[in-house]
């Protein structure tokens, strides 16, 4: 576990691939020609007190998908590439680009696809369910299966190792105008609901809209470093 620490320690940035860590791995599709994922709420809530101790998150997807596209939305998620046909031709060219190093990339990924860019992050981890031939050769395996806390997990292990999990568990419980500072961040990264808009517009409770640079001050929701 020291080395898993220290190699933790060093994160500034943690890429997901999508279906089968973000998502268990299955995809409903629908009479009309579309298609649906489930996403986990504490991997979602991981992602956004990420980004909020200063960590760039991106998602890393072979398939394109516009429900992986709202997600990332949601929860104010810029980095994301889909429908890439060389992950690790990506990943070094996100790695470039922010002027990081492998050693300060967490990558978790759940099969053979995943393997050249496990092979170069500095932190390498897989779901429990991820084929055994990802589990054996990665640095950290999570006790929870993808799509049901795992990228959670290893959020929580990098957190720690900075020692900044428990300052945003403090942070959770501050209330700001009667909801948490995580509710407060999930609206900024999804704007108003119509619910909300109207409640504005006529004078209501619920905050108003900020610009991008008060919403960044704010609820630091946007990943630091990252390009928008």
């Amino acid at each position: 576990m020291f080395l898993i620490d220290a190699q933790a320690s060093r994160i500034k940035l943690i890429l997901f691939d999508v279906d089968g860590v973000l998502t268990d791995g299955k995809i409903l599709l629908h009479p009309d020609g579309t298609e649906s994922k489930q996403f986990d709420i504490k991997d979602g809530t991981g992602i956004v007190l990420a980004q909020r101790a200063g960590l760039i998150v991106g998602f890393l997807s072979a398939r394109t998908s516009p429900s992986t596209a709202q997600r990332a939305a949601h929860l104010g998620v810029t980095l994301l590439h889909q429908g890439v046909s060389s992950k690790l031709e990506t990943y070094e060219q996100i790695v470039d680009e922010l002027l990081l190093e492998d050693q300060q990339v967490a990558y978790m990924g759940d099969d053979v696809v995943d393997l050249p860019v496990l092979q170069r992050a500095g932190l390498s981890a897989a779901p429990a369910d991820a084929v055994d031939d990802v589990r054996s050769r990665v640095h950290w395996v999570s006790r929870a299966n993808g799509g049901q806390g795992a990228a959670r997990e290893l959020i929580e292990v990098i957190l720690r190792a900075q020692d900044k999990w428990d300052p945003l568990v403090e942070e959770y419980l501050t209330l700001r105008h009667g909801r948490s500072v995580l509710d407060t961040t999930e609206r900024s990264a999804r704007g108003p609901s119509e619910r909300e808009r109207a409640s504005e517009a006529s004078g209501g409770g619920a905050p108003r809209a900020m610009d991008k640079g008060s919403r960044e001050s704010a609820a630091g929701v946007w990943p630091r470093g990252s390009k928008k």
